[in-house]
């Protein structure tokens, strides 16, 4: 049982993309939790040893690790290099922030070019236009979500993804050239007696992705609180056409919610026609995520 309990463990982690949609998206779930599944090896292995079956031990331990391994090992590996363009930063700051002054002053210390927030509300807004101002000279507000940045913002348009404004797009005229700019908040998912509710999110993204494909820019950036890991199916038709930052340049899996003991990371960088030269987890604020960071790479525009 140990033995075939291990087997089904390591298929799973090293096939996960490859198995059947579980009923009440269950399969996302699964995939959300992933990196988590390596925690059953030392519970296989103590039965295993309970058994006194010491083969079945030895395949509970290497079996399922190598598959793990296999997986996320890359992941755990410092893929961080100097340099870069442009400084990014997401962060969903929480719409109940009790201290929403004291939340824009630590995301000033990240120095970056451009500045992503997520759960803004109309109590909270004015306390991060009035810290941020003399830093970003550009801003743009939509809704529950806006963009800061040191550098001119033009064709700046809310995305029409749920009911009310979750969403937006703008074009950042970065000195190495045009860099279009996605914000965006997709629903919350919940588990319960139906499975894993993420039907409103999948819809959302659905609409987020349409327009990522009509994006007219070959330069693209969206970052926001996306309510799934890189690793969940249901994202694929947005992380098939754009690399996770954290993924390419990060050091670890750079979990992010809850913040004061992060499990996952639904708050994602995600690239096009740019390279992450870094990323990685700021410190936390007075919100329940943790804001991400990611230092980029802008390759010259092409020519007339």
């Amino acid at each position: 049982m140990v033995t075939g309990c291990s087997v089904l463990l390591a298929v799973g982690v090293a096939g996960h993309g490859l198995l059947p949609r579980l009923p009440g998206r269950l399969s996302s779930l699964a995939e959300t939790l992933l990196p988590w599944s390596a925690l059953t090896v030392p519970v296989l292995v103590a039965v295993a040893l309970l058994r006194r079956a010491p083969v079945a031990a030895v395949v509970a331990l290497l079996v399922p690790a190598v598959a793990w391994l296999t997986v996320f090992g890359g992941i755990l590996v410092d893929k961080s290099s100097p340099g870069g363009d442009l400084t990014v930063v997401s962060h969903n700051v929480n719409q109940a922030n009790p201290d929403p002054a004291g939340t824009a002053r630590s995301l000033l210390a990240a120095g970056a070019d451009v500045l992503a927030l997520e759960e803004l509300s109309p109590a909270t807004a004015p306390a991060y236009e009035r810290v941020l101002a003399d830093a970003y000279p550009y801003h743009f507000q939509q809704g529950t979500v806006g963009l800061w940045s040191v550098h001119p913002l033009r064709d700046a348009r809310a995305v029409p993804i749920m009911p009310w404004t979750r969403a937006m797009r703008a074009t950042v005229d970065a000195p190495g050239g045009r860099l279009a700019v996605y914000v965006a908040h997709l629903p919350s998912v919940r588990v319960g007696l139906s499975g894993f509710t993420a039907r409103a999110r999948d819809e959302a993204l659905d609409l987020l992705v349409a327009e990522v494909r009509a994006e007219p820019e070959r330069r693209v950036v969206v970052m926001g609180d996306l309510n799934g890991s890189t690793d969940d199916r249901a994202l694929r038709p947005l992380t098939d056409r754009l690399v996770s930052a954290q993924t390419e340049a990060g050091a670890g899996f750079g979990f992010t919610w809850p913040a004061r003991l992060p499990a996952v990371r639904i708050d994602q960088i995600l690239l096009g026609g740019v390279r992450a030269a870094s990323a990685w987890t700021l410190p936390a604020t007075a919100s329940d995520h943790l804001p991400v960071a990611a230092r980029i790479l802008l390759p010259p525009e092409p020519g007339p």
